[in-house]
């Protein structure tokens, strides 16, 4: 299984913004990482300096969202979704995605569930519970 470190995280997404504002040929998960990277400029200030964003603290008591979590979150949604895994959360993130016309939007708000989901399971000591992540996300496709 591929457990990246904190630092090659940030070193991928760093890398990534680098090559795609050179104009470099970039793989498959980095099309799509910088499709997401695209979509938040707010972002690029902390990607465009690896050394500093690797010395970097995002706590929550700065008041600032970490951009390298939040990029990881929409990979790992647009990965779940193009091997429907947990089985069903395609779907449930296109209707998310038709309901708020917008599947940036529907990210957003799955990642709420992504991230309880992760906490609850590290709260508990138990995996993580695909169902409750999939029902989540199908709530608030159905809600207004």
């Amino acid at each position: 299984m591929f457990s990246p470190s904190q630092a090659d995280v940030r070193r991928f997404f760093c890398s990534v913004y680098a090559k795609a504002q050179q104009g470099h040929a970039l793989e498959a998960i980095e099309i799509i990482a910088s499709q997401w990277i695209d979509e938040h400029p707010e972002y690029h200030a902390d990607l465009a300096d690896a050394d500093s964003a690797l010395e970097k603290s995002y706590d929550v008591e700065g008041g600032k969202s970490n951009p390298f979590l939040h990029l990881s979150m929409h990979l790992s949604i647009s990965e779940q979704c193009s091997i429907d895994q947990p089985h069903g959360i395609r779907q449930a993130v296109e209707l998310l995605s038709r309901r708020r016309q917008s599947l940036h939007d529907a990210h957003h708000e799955a990642m709420e569930c992504l991230g309880r989901m992760m906490w609850e399971s590290q709260r508990s000591g138990r995996p993580p519970d695909g169902a409750a992540y999939i029902d989540c996300v199908q709530r608030r496709a159905t809600r207004d």
